[in-house]
């Protein structure tokens, strides 16, 4: 998916989760919606196989991690690529609904 397309959809998401709070509508956290275009690198509720585990880590800490990538500190990659299509208030929002996800055991192959 290009860059352009994940942008529109976290703005979708968060468009639409906006409009169900202020029509008393019980809506998804808006950082489980943006969290949600992390599911195929970091696993779904950011708790691996794959890259990195994100789920209970500290927020400061993926904030951080994201705001580096969008300064360019860790290269020009997809990564790099996603955080700049994030506002530090998304960013904190992704960031403390990945830290309050439990951390869970891979289970080992048979």
């Amino acid at each position: 998916m290009r860059i352009p397309q994940l942008l529109g959809a976290a703005l979708a998401s968060l468009t639409l989760s906006t409009a169900l709070q202020a029509a008393g509508v019980s809506a998804v956290p808006a950082g489980r919606l943006l969290a949600s275009n992390c599911f195929q690198c970091h696993g779904t509720n950011g708790a691996g196989p794959g890259f990195d585990r994100l789920a209970g880590k500290s927020a400061n800490e993926i904030f951080e991690e994201m705001k580096d990538f969008q300064a360019g500190k860790e290269g020009n990659g997809i990564m790099a690529k996603h955080a700049w299509g994030y506002t530090d208030e998304q960013l904190r929002a992704l960031s403390t609904w990945l830290s309050q996800q439990p951390k869970t055991a891979l289970r080992s192959a048979p």
